[in-house]
Parts: C-alpha cells; sequence; structure tokens
C-alpha cells in the first residue's frame, strides 16, 4: 500500500490509474478496431451513412462477390444493387446542410462516448489485469464500449441521429423498390438476403455503427421504411422530396415514428421558396 495516500498500489491499480488518463486514446484504438472489422465485409462506402468530406462513389468487389456466393445470387445483379444503394446514399449526404446535421450529431455522439470511456475502469475491477491476455482482451474489443450504459447527453444525441439515419435508410429502400423493378425485375431474393445478413451479423461486424451511435439493423430500416411508405402515402413524392430539402426538414426522434406530425410541422413551418 502507499503509506502516504493509504491507496493502493497493486499491478490493477496502477493499471486503471493509467486507463483512467487513457481514455480518448483507447477510444480511438477502438474505434481503429472497429473499422478494420468493418472492412472485411462492407461492399461500399456509404454502408456506414456518414458524409465525406470527398466523396467518390466506390465499392468493395471481394465483398460484394463474397456476398453473392453466400447467399447463391447473380454477382452482377448484387453489384448494380450496391451502385444502386451508394448512389441513393451519396444523392443525400452530399447535400451540404444535410451532411452537418449528419457531422453535428455524430460529433456529439462520439463527444458523449468519449466521456463515456471513463466508465471502463470500473470494467477492470475483478479482472486479474497482471495476465497480458487480459488487457489484450480489453484493448482488442471493439465493443468494450457499447456495455457501458450511455450518459444523457450521448443517448439524447444518438436518439436525434437515429431518426436521420432511419429515414435515410427508409429512403434508400423507396429508392431501390423504384429502381429495381426497371432494372433487376424486382429485389426479393436480394432484400431477403440482406435482412438475413444485417440479422446474422456479429457485434464486432456492428462496432463501428454502435460506436458512433448507430443502428443500421432490420429494426431501424422498417422505423425508416414505414416513415418513408407514411409520407408517400399522405403526399406522395412531392412530399417525399421535402424530406431533404432543407435542415428543419430533417425528422425527429417523435417524428420518424409519427409521420403525420413530420407533414403537419413542415406545413406549418417551412418558409416560402
Amino acid at each position: 500500500p502507499d503509506v502516504a495516500s493509504g491507496a493502493a498500489t497493486g499491478p490493477a491499480d496502477l493499471l486503471a490509474r493509467w486507463m483512467a488518463t487513457m481514455g480518448p486514446m483507447l477510444a480511438a484504438m477502438q474505434l481503429g478496431s472497429a473499422v478494420g472489422h468493418l472492412a472485411r465485409s462492407t461492399m461500399g462506402p456509404y454502408e456506414l451513412p456518414i458524409p465525406r468530406n470527398a466523396p467518390r462513389l466506390l465499392m468493395v468487389p471481394a465483398n460484394a462477390a463474397r456476398f453473392a456466393e453466400d447467399w447463391s445470387l447473380d454477382p452482377d445483379e448484387v453489384r448494380l444493387w450496391v451502385c444502386l444503394r451508394e448512389l441513393t446514399s451519396h444523392a443525400v449526404l452530399s447535400r451540404p446542410h444535410v451532411a452537418d446535421r449528419f457531422r453535428e450529431l455524430l460529433v456529439r455522439v462520439v463527444q458523449g462516448m468519449a466521456e463515456d470511456t471513463a466508465g471502463l475502469v470500473d470494467n477492470l475491477q475483478g479482472m486479474d489485469l497482471t495476465q497480458p491476455d487480459a488487457l489484450q482482451s480489453l484493448l482488442g474489443d471493439p465493443t468494450a464500449l457499447m456495455s457501458l450504459e450511455p450518459s444523457p447527453t450521448r443517448r439524447r444525441a444518438a436518439e436525434d441521429l437515429l431518426a436521420v439515419v432511419a429515414a435515410l435508410l427508409g429512403y434508400v429502400e423507396h429508392i431501390l423498390d423504384l429502381a429495381a423493378v426497371r432494372l433487376l425485375g424486382g429485389r426479393g431474393a436480394i432484400t431477403e438476403a440482406w435482412r438475413r445478413h444485417q440479422v446474422d451479423r456479429e457485434s464486432s461486424d456492428r462496432a463501428a455503427e454502435l460506436m458512433l451511435g448507430l443502428d443500421l439493423g432490420p429494426a431501424q430500416i422498417d422505423r425508416g421504411a414505414a416513415f418513408v411508405r407514411g409520407v408517400f402515402e399522405r403526399a406522395g413524392e412531392e412530399g417525399l422530396a421535402r424530406l431533404w430539402s432543407s435542415p428543419h426538414t430533417l425528422p425527429t426522434p417523435a417524428e420518424i415514428d409519427a409521420p403525420g406530425l413530420w407533414l403537419e410541422r413542415i406545413d406549418l413551418t417551412e418558409p416560402d421558396t
């Protein structure tokens, strides 16, 4: 024990103090690990739907080919489907006001995540950190931050972000449905394969999206698709086009689950153009 302070100075205590000061670096290391997992499965950059400073339409052919093989799909149709997804996401996220809002919400979530890394110190309790394997497991697990209870600030930012992301996911599905009828004769097989792929993903494959406060699973896709469908049924394509027309037309968490509320708000507040 430390006689002066009365505090223990065993290996675990010293390491806990070190971890408390290394939170931001640990978050960066875990994000890097998460991106590494993502690179092994993503078929295009916008599969993680965040704005890019220098956007380019790209595809990862090897991952697309593997997906087609795993689900017994036509490789050419899968490549076309990936291109349609990427192009639609790019068309939305390249709009300056949409990109700015996404970045604002992402920054708020990541700032909250950095603050929450202090909770990782609690995870050290009860671990025998004198063993190299224990420390390696902690540092190498890209999902360690997701096991922490988010702070209220991080939770609010994540809810705001998820509302906009869900709208984007639903909009992409809407456009794919329209385009696939003409270009693919429908996309039932690919849609079902993609849904099952999303459900079956391991936590490490979802680490990058979860660390950024995103959820790209079927539940969020269905949530966004229901919102887009509700807007389309009430206001048609003209009403749906207003979704990305200005910063204030992006939906809130309450509105994403009630498209009628969104339509009422923008009808009342949208300035004349």
